[in-house]
């Protein structure tokens, strides 16, 4: 039976935040990661990921890459950045994640700016390792409307020239109050990873299912960013999250969007 060529060789465009699987991590993190990789996963977002010394032979034993990480990066002084950035350098990371800046940030324009300052003197920073600086959303970046436009899609207009990039969590926004399918198109080419969760999109984290059994719209969240990577999440769920990691691989592969 012939394979055809083009899905043969095409690059996987999923990835697992490991937020997701926590408590398995921490117990055995090689185990974990070999476990995910047995789903026929190929990448994985870490998290903190300064704070697991073991989490490069981890990755080299499952045979994964980790092109994204989540890790805190506004407030921290240079010499700390330089530190970070030269750590993913190492793991073949290509993009350092801010995971959260308060929503008391977010309350004007000239807040927002402030922010996306930030973001760039970090990046101008992560420039010196060959890495780049991405910002992930919550709802508050939703919720706070600066004269009828969402504050992130404020940000993203500061950081024009800039190579700051956004990686969108489609369920916070559709928390926040908007469609993710109608904002991800506004943002554009910045947004490189979405965060590709499911649910009834309530503040409720344990409300959170696994991709495809929920009521977002996924197939169009994702065509909405079709050359963004894929981070299936889930920040809590009253199941077992890695059976729903299990379950959002299976159908985001059967869906064709894997």
């Amino acid at each position: 039976m012939s394979t055809s060529p083009t899905r043969a060789t095409a690059p996987s465009r999923l990835s697992v935040q490991l937020y997701t699987v926590r408590e398995a991590l921490a117990e055995d993190l090689t185990g974990t990661l070999r476990r995910l990789a047995d789903l026929g996963l190929e990448q994985v977002e870490p998290f903190a990921f300064t704070t697991f010394p073991g989490l490069a032979h981890g990755l080299v034993d499952a045979g994964l890459s980790a092109p994204t990480t989540h890790q805190h990066l506004v407030g921290e002084d240079e010499d700390s950045l330089d530190r970070v950035f030269a750590a993913a350098a190492d793991l073949g990371i290509g993009t350092v994640v801010e995971p959260h800046v308060p929503a008391e940030r977010w309350g004007t324009e000239e807040d927002v700016a402030a922010v996306a300052a930030d973001l760039v003197a970090a990046a101008r920073v992560a420039q010196r390792s060959g890495v780049r600086v991405g910002y992930h959303n919550h709802a508050h970046e939703l919720e706070s409307v600066l004269d009828g436009t969402p504050a992130l899609e404020v940000l993203a207009r500061h950081l024009e020239g800039s190579d700051v990039v956004l990686e969108v969590d489609t369920y916070w926004v559709a928390v926040g109050g908007h469609d993710p399918v109608a904002l991800l198109p506004r943002l554009g080419d910045r947004v490189v990873a979405l965060h590709v969760k499911d649910g009834p999109a309530t503040t409720e984290t344990k409300d959170q299912v696994a991709v495809g059994s929920g009521t977002l719209p996924v197939r169009a969240i994702v065509e909405a960013a079709p050359h963004a990577l894929r981070v299936v999440e889930l920040d809590d769920s009253r199941g077992d999250r890695f059976e729903a990691v299990a379950g959002s691989v299976r159908w985001l592969t059967e869906q064709g969007l894997a």
